[in-house]
């Protein structure tokens, strides 16, 4: 059978310590040693990527029932979820490391912060991300969400490398003036790098995470720069979308709920 097969997952918020652990073990995996990052609270020797956002967050897990939990092998895919309402009584979100939210706090609509997504590489690209836009969707109902956000990173920080997607991002999804936040100056790497008229779409779209272009076949918007993250070797982008002008299309995502045969 399948190793991508839907009959093997289980997905839950995570409410074992196990689950958490397992979590940022995969994060390590893939935040460090696949994509060189770092950070003051990474375990590098019992390899856990982990934070201080942690403990009050929501961990999306992915569950693949054929590995060994107690080897903190069984959580295959990861999404860290933070609700305005906990963001308040935290002190803010993680993005606001890297991004003036203000234009959002002010919008005064429910928000979700959407950050840490990672997939196992034995199910990228399967059910996997499926499953768990499902259970976003889910979620995103049951807690009445009218603004999903996050940042999304582009491995390394060379803006010229990365100038093609940049700037169709900029030209082609920036979100509108009242919700868009904007790029700390400390990071802040302007986008609008090539002239429209210069752009390639194949050739943008060929180097586009394909985090970032799930997003964009949302409705997904961009807010104002990119922000150099030296310490995590990523060049991110803010990334929002917005419920109230989604295509018909795009809503029937969220109205549905797919259930794996």
């Amino acid at each position: 059978m399948n190793r991508a097969d839907p009959a093997f997952f289980q997905i839950r918020l995570a409410t074992a310590p196990q689950d958490l652990l397992a979590a940022q073990r995969l994060r390590y995996r893939v935040f460090v040693e696949e994509l060189g990052g770092t950070g003051p609270l990474v375990d590098h020797d019992a390899r856990l990527e982990r934070d201080e956002f942690d403990p009050v967050v929501d961990h999306l897990c992915l569950i693949d029932t054929r590995r060994d939990a107690d080897a903190l092998d069984h959580v295959v895919g990861v999404y860290r979820l933070l609700r305005g309402d906990v963001a308040a009584g935290f002190g803010r979100f993680y993005c606001d490391g890297e991004y003036d939210l203000a234009p959002l706090r002010d919008s005064g609509r429910p928000l979700l912060e959407l950050g840490r997504s990672c997939v196992d590489p034995d199910h990228r690209g399967g059910a996997a991300m499926f499953l768990m836009w499902n259970a976003l969707a889910d979620y995103v109902l049951d807690h009445g969400i009218q603004i999903l956000f996050g940042v999304a990173s582009f491995h390394g920080t060379d803006p010229h490398m990365l100038a093609p997607s940049l700037s169709w991002l900029h030209h082609h999804h920036l979100a509108p003036p009242a919700l868009r936040p904007r790029a700390w100056p400390e990071g802040f790497q302007p986008m609008d790098l090539i002239a429209p008229d210069r752009l390639d779409r194949r050739e943008a779209m060929v180097a586009m995470p394909a985090l970032i272009k799930a997003y964009l076949r949302l409705g997904g918007m961009v807010g104002e720069g990119a922000f150099i993250d030296r310490a995590f070797n990523t060049t991110d982008v803010f990334l929002m979308m917005d419920t109230a002008v989604m295509s018909a299309k795009h809503k029937q995502f969220y109205e549905s709920r797919w259930q794996p045969a």
